[in-house]
C-alpha cells in the first residue's frame, strides 16, 4: 500500500498548492531553500531504515569526536525515506536522509528535497560515483542487485541455471521464483531496472520488460512487499530454513552478487547459493546520504557524511553492513569464503539515474498492470 501511495503521491504533488516554489526542478528551476524547521539543539536527526552499521558504539564513537547527539527518525526503507521527505519537505524533521540508493535519488533531486554538503569525495572511488557525483548526495555502500538461485535444487536435474529470464517463464520454474516488490522495496526496484536494460538490449524487438513481468506472473511467481519476506521465507537456498516460518517454496530471488559471500561468511566457508549475472540483468546499487534541504544542524551532517567514509567505517561495510565499501581499491574479505562466493556480473544495466528519475513513475504504473 505504501508503495502505491507513493506513485500516486509523485503523481500528484507537483500539481499541489502546497508545495509553493518547490516544483519539480530543471535546468530553468532552482530549489529554494527551505527554512529550518527546527531551532538548533546539538541533536542531528537523521532519517533511515534499518542499517546495521548503524549500532549503538558507531553513534557513540560520532558523538564523543564532534559532541554532536544522534537521534534516529525509522523509515521502512528508503521508499520509506523519500515517502518521509516529500510529506514533510516545507517542515523537515531530519537533517540527514540516509540510504536513498540510485533508484531514488533523482526523485529526492528533482524535488529539491536535498541542499549541497561540504564533503571531500576524494577517497571516494570513481565508479561509486559515476551514477551520481554531484553536491547533493555522498555514496556510502554499495552492491550489486542480482538474481540468486538453490544449487542444491537448481542442479540441473531438477532445474537447469537460467540463461535467459526467459528460461524462467518455463513450466519448469512454476512457483519456484521469489521477487520483492519493485512498489516497495529497493533491491525489487533495481532489479526491475535491470529487466527494462535486459530487454531493451536483447534480440528481441517485439517485446519488453513488462512482457516478461506478466509471463513471469502467469507463471506463479510469488511477488513479496519487501527482500526479508523474498529471502528469508520464500527462498530454499539461504539462510532462512533457520527462521521461523521460512517456507523454501522458491529456488531462486532477487538478492545480490555477494549474497553467497554472505551466507558463506556466516556458515564456515559453505553455501549452496549462487548467482545469475546474465549481462545487463544486475543492477550496481549504491546507497547515498544527503543533507536535507531545510536542515537546522546542518554542520552536524555534514561531520556525519565525513564519518561514514573514514577508514574506520568506510573499509568495515563487507562486516558491518553486508555492503562493498565506496573507497578507493575496497575489496571483499577473504575470510571464511566471503571473497570467493561472491560473483561479479559480467555487465551491469546501464541505465542512468536521470533516465530513473524521469520514466520511474511510469515503470511502476507498468510493473503493476503486468503482475495484476
Amino acid at each position: 500500500m505504501r508503495g502505491i501511495f507513493l506513485i500516486m503521491l509523485l503523481l500528484l504533488v507537483p500539481l499541489s498548492g502546497c508545495l509553493e516554489r518547490l516544483e519539480v526542478a530543471t535546468e530553468s528551476v532552482e530549489c529554494i531553500p527551505v527554512e529550518p524547521g527546527r531551532t538548533g539543539d546539538g541533536t542531528l536527526r537523521i532519517i533511515t531504515y534499518d542499517i546495521a552499521a548503524f549500532s549503538e558504539e558507531m553513534f557513540a564513537t560520532f558523538t564523543n569526536q564532534t559532541g554532536y547527539d544522534i537521534e534516529v527518525i525509522r523509515a521502512d526503507d528508503a521508499g520509506g525515506i523519500l515517502e518521509t521527505m516529500l510529506q514533510t519537505q516545507q517542515a523537515p524533521q531530519a537533517d540527514l536522509a540516509v540510504g536513498l540508493d540510485n533508484t531514488y535519488l533523482q526523485t529526492a533531486i528533482d524535488f529539491c528535497l536535498l541542499q549541497a554538503h561540504s564533503e571531500n569525495t576524494t577517497a571516494v572511488d570513481s565508479s561509486a560515483l559515476e551514477p551520481y557525483g554531484g553536491p547533493l548526495a555522498v555514496p556510502f555502500d554499495r552492491g550489486d542487485v542480482c538474481l540468486n538461485y538453490d544449487e542444491s535444487i537448481v542442479d540441473g536435474t531438477n532445474l537447469t541455471a537460467p540463461t535467459s529470464l526467459w528460461n524462467l517463464t518455463e513450466d519448469a520454474w512454476k512457483g519456484k521464483t521469489a521477487f520483492p516488490s519493485p512498489l516497495t522495496s529497493s533491491p525489487g526496484r533495481a532489479f526491475m531496472v535491470a529487466t527494462i536494460d535486459y530487454f531493451e538490449n536483447d534480440a528481441d524487438n517485439t517485446t519488453d520488460a513488462f512482457d516478461w513481468w506478466k509471463a513471469m506472473a502467469e507463471n506463479d511467481a510469488i511477488v513479496t512487499s519487501g527482500w526479508t519476506e523474498a529471502y528469508e521465507i520464500h527462498y530454499s537456498g539461504g539462510y532462512g530454513e533457520w527462521v521461523e516460518g521460512h517456507l523454501g517454496d522458491a529456488a531462486l530471488t532477487v538478492s545480490y552478487c555477494h549474497s553467497p559471500g554472505v551466507e558463506a561468511y556466516y556458515s564456515g566457508n559453505w553455501t549452496k547459493s549462487t548467482s545469475v549475472t546474465l549481462p545487463r540483468s544486475t543492477f550496481h546499487q549504491i546507497e547515498y546520504a544527503g543533507i536535507v534541504n531545510g536542515a537546522t544542524e546542518v554542520e552536524a551532517a555534514n561531520a556525519f557524511m565525513a564519518y561514514l567514509l573514514t577508514e574506520e567505517i568506510n573499509r568495515n561495510m563487507p562486516e558491518n553492513n553486508l555492503m562493498q565499501s565506496v573507497l578507493t581499491n575496497a575489496t571483499w574479505p577473504e575470510a571464511d569464503g566471503y571473497r570467493y562466493h561472491t560473483d561479479e556480473p559480467t555487465l551491469n544495466a546501464e541505465i542512468t539515474v536521470e533516465r530513473i528519475g524521469a520514466e520511474m513513475e511510469t515503470w511502476l504504473l507498468n510493473w503493476s498492470e503486468a503482475t495484476v
